[in-house]
């Protein structure tokens, strides 16, 4: 098998933009602009038109995170966010445009494309907007959606030929592991006022950043 040096390229951006997202580094954003910028390619030249179109909207959705961590403050300290568990009130909100947008890109997948993994690739999608809204937001529980992504990512690139790219995100999955109990100690140590007061300020916040990302 040949080696492809886009998919090396971008496995380094990605271990780059995995590292600064586990330490909460807002750079993570610039790196998540230009590493799906190149994976459109990646992707659609290996017939996963599912994920070209992802990287599209990672692209996109990376400008909408790096405006928010950097921009975004809480109302009433002019804070930047903190990292807090994800509102119990957003699960069923979520869950509902996870299985609409997983039933929408498998229609879209089936209808105008020759994909070969709809299901899965339409399922790694749908869960990925959901991902990248609760990461934008710093969610505690982005985490768990990321895992599961990763994982079933994974297997697909090894399916299609892609193995630094299969490589990368294998590892993603043992960070994500690390990068969750890395992110619940950061909770633990900001003040449970703060995290009060922006879980409850965030509550309508999942409707409007449908929209938005």
């Amino acid at each position: 098998m040949a080696l492809d040096w886009l998919d090396i390229a971008t496995t380094i951006l990605g271990l780059i933009y995995i590292w600064l997202e586990y330490r909460a580094h807002i750079a993570l954003w610039v790196v998540g602009i230009v590493m799906p910028a190149l994976d459109v390619y990646l992707y659609y030249r290996h017939g996963l038109y599912g994920d070209a179109g992802m990287a599209v909207y990672y692209t996109v959705a990376a400008v909408y995170g790096l405006l928010v961590w950097k921009f975004k403050k809480t109302k009433k300290s002019h804070q930047s966010l903190p990292i807090i568990p994800m509102p119990k009130e957003l699960y069923l909100p979520a869950a509902v445009f996870f299985f609409a947008a997983w039933a929408l890109t498998y229609y879209v997948l089936i209808t105008w494309t020759n994909s070969t993994v709809p299901v899965l690739d339409s399922f790694t999608n749908a869960l990925s907007f959901v991902g990248l809204w609760a990461l934008a937001r710093k969610y505690l529980e982005q985490w768990f959606f990321w895992i599961v992504v990763d994982a079933v990512c994974c297997v697909l690139y090894v399916q299609k030929g892609i193995p630094f790219k299969a490589g990368l995100y294998g590892l993603y999955v043992v960070i994500a592991v690390f990068g969750y109990l890395k992110w619940k100690k950061m909770v633990k140590i900001q003040s449970p006022r703060t995290n009060k007061k922006h879980s409850c300020d965030d509550r309508h916040s999942f409707r409007t950043s449908q929209c938005c990302v």
